[in-house]
């Protein structure tokens, strides 16, 4: 790959998912602004060539680049004869030329991400240099709350009843290895540098490191040949701490302090962590997982500080002979076991040495892992964090004292905030099962217990009525010496485990045990019944004095759920006894709400909608429970990396959030492949946790605290219930149509990938309702359908319009709706997230996976209701927003797109080609050691690969 497309313009950026950085001017001003960029992807496309040509000869290399020019003809410059010529040329390679052409242009994707990374940090710092503000930015949204005359200590009480939080999840559709994310941080790097280089010499070097880790990432393979285990995934998401999130979240609260001179700043600012802890759909994640995700959170955190106490140590050397110290430093020094004659007059030192070896101690305690070197002896161990952080205040004191706070910034002050913000335990790990397994175990106990016989037979009241009655008793369920099964002992031991964690890593290191499929107030009492068994509740509900240490966290998933969760939540606080408890406990209730099963469910718009209706009841009744008990709501949003899951820029989704519900409280999941591409890289997964800050106090500061008008409500109500028909219609109620889905499709390609450790299904059958979210949205954008992204609105819309009976009434409704995208966030943002979903698919190449669906009628007439559908979505949106043209709004993701896509289509078409050879080979002759069938299946999991690399949110 010698350069980068070349057509009408020069290619541009494409934002990072989280922070725009929005140009504007001519077309000659972007190509100025751009140049850096394609500089970059020209010289990564011209490593990549030169060890293409090296490593697989010059014939590989020319095959290659044939196929590039021949795509860009096709895609870039509408040249028929070109895509005949690619597509005879792509379908008549051999196993081993495609699986090369494929990792080409995989390799190409990747690479061209990391320069389109750089070169939005490069934008972002030439309009900080010119003192332009970028939204998303928290200088942009402290200038916002200044001009709305908002005081600084109004802005930092926010902050400190606030709780912002991402929470890192495993990811069934990661493709990527760690080994490769390694290697691409390193090429990533070394492109930073070349902004700093100012020889030719040095520029010289630096191409020549390049090449080495193309290079190495060439000569790595890139798939696993083995599932990933729960602890690969555990160490996966470690490896973002060490990158970015241990050194990024000091930065970012630093830019707080900077804003609010004089404000005491509060921890409002936690990470999370499901990796370990969810056992919803995954056998193999258990009591030992936890212990271990817990355990290697702590070794992380505690390796870190113990790096920085080194450095410290290494800076401080101040004299008693030049500077005095306060008393309660010396005693800190005197307390120290270290007795070098060298150092007796440098108090800060000896400090830091006896700091060190508590310390290591407290790593050996916590984690029994050793200190990677010892002045003295480990010895000592902490008790807790706070410790921890005691001594180190003494030496900020102490630095202040003597007129040396000059000290305190550079590694200090970061220091003392990485151990208030994440202690000994690194991130709080959630508990999340499904409420069926739940019910299992309570049955199983109230059997053993001689109490109930046959507990699932109970309708909901006799199931709350008996529960109640559970936890007024002081009594525990379990019967010593009794055989339970094994499903019970695991799930208890999970609890006992928690208690043990808690115990050990301190209260943050577990808060939430959330219910997957809550459909009941039961499923809530179950988990209570089953906390108060180990004895993380303690007390009975009827004395008044009941506390328990695990917020129940109710989990509303389908349309139908989402629904009832303000119901169900009503009736779970009127039972005597539970609000008292919550209050007692931490006045804190988060409740989870899904956006992948709700889409599955219902589509993309109903889905969006049920959400925002039931965000807007559960802030009616936590308002009363507030005024009546204290009691503080926050939401918990289960968002994927698809806009179809949810996905789309989080700044924009915070501010579409319905008036009250966000109030400084806020949780969201961080998914796969989109953590790489936001935290990946440092100073992007800055930006990116900045955006989080700046929204939520927008959100809580700035929105308006009225409802949306009726007319829009009653609107999206009526385009929701038409949308929920047509897409029910066509993913449900077609017949074949999950035939199709499995034909026409990677997803039984993507079921065999080793790309997580839970199963992509809950159960053994095709049924779509069985079948997870994620692989579901994850197999759709493969083939550039994108179906969970846009299914439904178009139908829905046309419906809207033509219930309006007169040509002045059906204009008056699409005013009404060009009016709602104007004036409300929650209905602009979902169509500017509609917009970008349609701006990546691509019906020319879904067409071609046409070729793989059997019965060759079923598959064109469920294509053409698919493509009829897309296309009455692109009209509706025309119509709505008055652009033809996709990414009107964002010409520089949609130039990044349109240039990306030449590089992608021949991904599509050797998969389809590789899927057409795989399936088509006898079920008899898939044998294990046969290399061809080995082969095919590297080459489509690489080309799998290679799209999401392409596509970025896909997953």
């Amino acid at each position: 790959m010698p350069r980068a497309a070349r057509p009408k313009k020069n290619a541009a950026s494409a934002p990072a998912p989280e922070t725009p950085v929005v140009e504007t001017g001519s077309a000659a001003d972007a190509a100025e602004k751009n140049r850096p960029l394609v500089e970059d992807i020209r010289l990564l496309g011209r490593i990549l060539g030169d060890v293409i040509r090296e490593q697989e000869g010059k014939a590989a290399y020319e095959l290659v680049e044939k196929i590039r020019q021949l795509s860009v003809a096709y895609r870039l410059k509408q040249d028929a004869s070109a895509g005949k010529s690619l597509d005879r040329l792509l379908k008549n390679l051999s196993v081993e030329q495609t699986v090369s052409v494929i990792r080409a242009f995989s390799y190409f994707s990747h690479l061209a991400n990391i320069a389109e990374d750089r070169h939005h940090v490069r934008r972002r710092e030439v309009h900080e240099r010119q003192g332009h503000l970028q939204e998303g930015s928290l200088a942009m949204a402290f200038e916002r709350l200044a001009e709305a005359d908002i005081r600084a200590d109004d802005i930092a009480g926010t902050l400190a009843r606030a709780y912002i939080s991402p929470v890192l999840t495993a990811h069934p559709t990661e493709v990527q290895r760690k080994s490769i994310l390694d290697a691409e941080r390193a090429v990533a790097e070394l492109i930073n540098q070349r902004d700093h280089l100012h020889t030719a010499r040095e520029r010289a070097e630096n191409e020549e490191q390049l090449a080495a880790r193309v290079t190495q990432l060439w000569q790595t393979r890139m798939l696993r040949y083995t599932k990933l285990t729960v602890s690969d995934e555990i160490e996966n998401a470690l490896s973002y701490y060490r990158s970015t999130f241990l050194r990024q979240i000091p930065k970012m609260y630093r830019e707080v302090e900077h804003a609010l001179p004089g404000r005491d700043i509060a921890n409002f600012f936690r990470m999370g962590n499901w990796i370990g802890g969810d056992r919803d759909g995954n056998p193999f994640v258990t009591a030992e997982t936890l212990k271990l995700a817990l355990s290697r959170q702590s070794e992380t955190a505690l390796r870190h500080y113990l790096t920085e106490v080194h450095q410290l140590g290494a800076e401080l050397s101040m004299s008693l002979l030049l500077c005095p110290v306060t008393p309660e430093m010396r005693q800190l020094a005197e307390r120290s076991p270290d007795q070098n004659a060298h150092r007796q007059d440098e108090p800060y030192r000896r400090a830091l040495i006896g700091i060190y070896a508590r310390l290591a101690a407290t790593l050996h305690e916590l984690t029994g892992t050793e200190a990677l070197r010892h002045a003295v002896a480990p010895q000592n161990p902490y008790a807790s964090a706070e410790a921890f952080l005691a001594d180190l205040r003494v030496i900020e004191a102490s630095l202040k004292f003597h007129h040396a706070q000059a000290l305190i910034a550079p590694r200090l002050a970061p220091l003392m905030r990485a151990v208030e913000v994440f202690g000994f335990h690194l991130a709080t790990v959630d508990l999340r099962q499904s409420s069926d397994k739940h019910e299992e175990v309570v049955a199983e106990l109230l059997r053993v217990a001689r109490i109930e016989a046959d507990y699932s037979s109970l309708d909901e009241a006799g199931r709350r009525t008996l529960l109640l009655k559970v936890l007024d008793d002081a009594r525990p369920l379990r019967v010593i010496g009794a055989d339970y099964s094994d499903h019970a002992r695991s799930e208890l031991s999970i609890f006992e485990t928690a208690r043990e964690m808690l115990g050990r890593f301190g209260r943050h290191a577990l808060r939430h045990y959330i219910i997957s499929h809550t459909e009941d107030v039961s499923d809530l009492l179950e988990v209570l019944v089953l906390q108060k068994e180990v004895g993380l509740m303690r007390g009975t509900l009827d004395s008044g004095a009941a506390v328990n240490d695990l917020i129940v966290v109710p989990l509303f998933e389908t349309i139908g759920d989402l629904r009832n969760a303000a119901p169900i939540m009503a009736q779970f606080y009127a039972l005597p006894g539970i609000a008292g408890m919550v209050a007692r406990s931490g006045r804190e209730q988060d409740i989870m709400l899904g956006y992948s099963d709700s889409n599955k469910d219902g589509g993309f718009f109903t889905s969006n909608w049920e959400l925002y209706a039931a965000e807007l009841a559960l802030v009616d009744l936590f308002e009363q429970l507030g005024r009546d008990h204290g009691i503080t709501l926050r939401l918990f949003h289960g968002r994927g990396g698809t806009v179809g899951r949810g996905g789309g820029p989080s700044y924009q989704a915070i501010l579409a959030q319905p008036p009250g519900t966000v109030n400084g409280q806020i949780r969201l999941t961080e998914q796969g492949e989109v953590i790489a591409s936001k935290y990946a890289h440092p100073e992007i997964g800055l930006r990116n946790l900045e955006t989080l800050v700046a929204a939520t106090l927008e959100a809580t500061l700035l929105h308006p605290t009225k409802s949306a008008p009726k007319a829009f409500l009653d609107a999206a109500a009526e385009i929701s219930t038409a949308s929920m028909a047509a897409y029910r219609a066509l993913v449900y109620e077609t017949p074949g149509f999950t035939d199709y889905f499995f034909s026409a499709t990677p997803i039984r390609e993507i079921a065999e990938l080793n790309i997580g450790s839970r199963p992509a299904s809950r159960k053994a059958t095709r049924a779509i309702e069985d079948l997870r979210a994620i692989p579901w949205g994850f197999s759709w954008g493969q083939c550039r359908v994108a179906l969970p992204g846009w299914c439904g609105f178009g139908s829905a819309v046309a419906a809207y319009l033509a219930g309006a009976k007169g040509d002045k009434a059906q204009a008056e409704r699409l005013a009404l709706l060009q009016r709602m995208y104007r004036e409300w966030p929650f209905f602009r943002t979902l169509l500017s997230n509609l917009d970008m979903v349609l701006a990546k698919t691509d019906l020319r190449i879904a067409a071609r996976y046409l070729d793989l669906v059997e019965d060759k009628k079923l598959g064109k007439k469920i294509f053409a209701a698919i493509e009829a559908e897309w296309q009455r979505t692109q009209d509706a949106l025309n119509q709505i927003t008055g652009d033809a043209q996709r990414l009107a709004a964002n010409p520089t993701l949609a130039r990044s797109i349109e240039h990306r896509f030449p590089y992608l289509d021949p991904l599509n078409h050797l998969q389809v080609e590789l899927m057409r050879r795989y399936r088509q080979r006898p079920a008899d002759a898939k044998t294990a050691g046969d290399a061809t069938l080995e082969r095919l299946q590297r080459g489509i999991h690489i080309s799998i690969n290679g799209v999401a690399a392409g596509l970025r949110n896909t997953g």
